[in-house]
């Protein structure tokens, strides 16, 4: 079969399309034929690696690595203690080696694919709508009427961000450039801070939370446009490793003393949050916004663009010809 692989960290030069052996799902895992895949700041960050990851792999042979995390669907074989799918479902969720033409999955990161969703939107949805809903949902303990600021509203997380937080009943506001204003108004958001030409913490407003995907303001910055018991929830961040980890447990320590909550999370991929994203999706309550579709084999292509960080939603991966009917769902931006 095709798949990309890596032998070494580096840019997206590293990427390679070769032929290698199809993957044998273990007893709790899912093989399936791959119709679609999804790019996301994990797959680069971890094709990039760094000066800890160069140190540690020092003096040993490299190691084949298959990227590739949100993948859809059909299942071609499942291993001996799985029950909930059989071959034929068609399937979403999160697996390994998903940059491929066959890819395996355990079956608490999978959940069966709604008809009335693509394969592409399908695809989308599980590292960027389940951060989106957990750090909403977990972390930020949203309510209705709450008054939510969406750093980076126009990216993977933050167009799903704003649809799931006006979901929950809040008041959303994003920051984005001029340049995708009005698609992050398309998906709900009440007013859109263009961050060329205001500091959003320098605001006189208050926010009950903060969706934080960039980064780019101290937490201190941050906590003065928060409310009293306001929570920031840091999703995303600096594209070095270690200064996420420095901001990440910065927040931790100054939460302890003060009443406003700061934290990073990471999400849990579940078939529970799959299935409910799902359901928004087939509703109409949520749409994927898909920036750009490529090939399997040009996929080194595609982590170079979202490297950018002005990729608007979500960058796909069609590996086989689509057969959902869905398309009437699509958004293009």
């Amino acid at each position: 079969m095709q798949a990309i692989v890596y032998r070494g960290n580096g840019s997206p030069d590293v990427l390679r399309c070769e032929e290698i052996e199809k993957p044998t799902p273990a007893q709790d895992e899912v093989l399936m034929k791959v119709h679609a895949a999804s790019v996301n700041p994990l797959d680069w960050r971890m094709m990039r690696g760094g000066p800890l990851v160069s140190l540690l792999s020092l003096g040993r042979k490299p190691k084949l690595s298959h990227p590739g995390v949100d993948l859809a669907g059909v299942v071609e074989a499942v291993g001996g203690d799985v029950k909930r799918f059989k071959p034929g479902d068609e399937v979403f969720g999160a697996g390994r080696g998903a940059f491929a033409e066959y890819a395996y999955a355990p079956i608490r990161s999978l959940a069966i694919k709604p008809a009335a969703v693509s394969f592409e939107q399908a695809a989308s949805l599980p590292v960027a709508g389940i951060t989106a809903l957990q750090a909403l949902r977990d972390h930020g303990h949203i309510q209705r009427d709450d008054k939510v600021l969406i750093n980076g509203a126009s990216g993977g997380v933050g167009t799903f961000a704003v649809q799931i937080a006006r979901h929950f009943g809040a008041e959303v506001t994003g920051v984005c450039s001029a340049r995708n204003a009005e698609l992050v108004r398309s998906l709900g958001a009440d007013r859109v801070i263009d961050y060329a030409q205001e500091d959003f913490t320098r605001s006189n407003e208050r926010f009950d939370i903060i969706l934080d995907n960039m980064g780019n303001h101290s937490l201190a910055a941050c906590r003065r446009v928060l409310s009293p018991r306001g929570r920031c929830v840091i999703i995303g961040g600096p594209k070095q490793i270690s200064r996420i980890l420095v901001h990440a447990l910065g927040a931790m320590v100054m939460s302890w003393f003060v009443s406003q909550k700061l934290g990073m999370m990471v999400a849990k991929v579940t078939s529970e949050d799959l299935n409910l994203l799902a359901e928004l999706v087939q509703s109409g309550r949520v749409t994927p916004a898909i920036d750009r579709r490529y090939s399997l084999r040009d996929v080194p292509e595609a982590v170079r663009y979202l490297e950018t960080e002005h990729a608007r939603g979500k960058v796909v991966i069609t590996v086989a010809e689509q057969s959902s009917t869905a398309e009437n769902l699509r958004v293009s931006v």
